[in-house]
């Protein structure tokens, strides 16, 4: 999920060999769904689990669908041939990049035999701000497209790609709330 957003925050800051860097988020992907195949079925096969079922298997989904919306905002550049990102995408791929570093340091808080309440709640406080931040760099791109575009093509492509980068980041905010919800009923 990391190393995604930050293929894709390299992809958008530099808007050259962009076939080879989707490939490289594509190929991330697919390990992204094959860690999420394998943490099932050993949860099917496991018969005592570190806390809730239904949260591990909430937590692999989650993120998987982190990777899988990062992965979808870089192959609809690709797709739509569109011109060099603006600033308002880099600022999202750089968003991105920071809450899913906070996902991956609150992911390990969970393994501890006594979850450090205070520690877990605090990763998952800065989750919901970077999340909240990603929402508004999202507001600001689609009210700069609309305002400043006046072909309609144009604004298709980049609002989906905005739209996919957003759900990213509210996909980070699900697993949080996971997160926080695993500590609490543990703490």
């Amino acid at each position: 999920m990391v190393k995604a957003a930050q293929g894709l925050k390299q992809l958008v800051n530099d808007f050259d060999d962009v076939g080879e860097k989707v490939a490289e988020i594509t190929e991330l992907e697919h390990e992204g769904d094959s860690i999420t195949h394998q943490i099932i079925a050993l949860l099917n096969r496991t018969f005592v689990t570190p806390f809730d079922r239904e949260d591990i298997a909430l937590l692999a989904h989650s993120m998987d669908d982190v990777t899988d919306l990062i992965h979808a905002a870089a192959d609809t550049m690709l797709l739509y041939k569109v011109e060099p990102p603006g600033n308002r995408v880099k600022e999202l791929a750089d968003a991105l990049v920071q809450i899913t570093t906070e996902v991956e340091r609150a992911m390990p808080l969970l393994r501890k035999h006594h979850i450090d309440i205070k520690q877990t709640l605090n990763s998952c406080v800065e989750i919901n701000r970077l999340e909240n931040v990603a929402d508004e760099v999202y507001r600001a791109a689609l009210a700069e497209l609309f305002d400043d575009t006046k072909d309609i093509a144009k604004v298709i492509k980049w609002r989906e790609i905005y739209e996919h980068m957003e759900n990213a980041t509210d996909r980070c905010e699900d697993v949080a709330n996971v997160i926080e919800g695993v500590a609490l009923k543990h703490a």
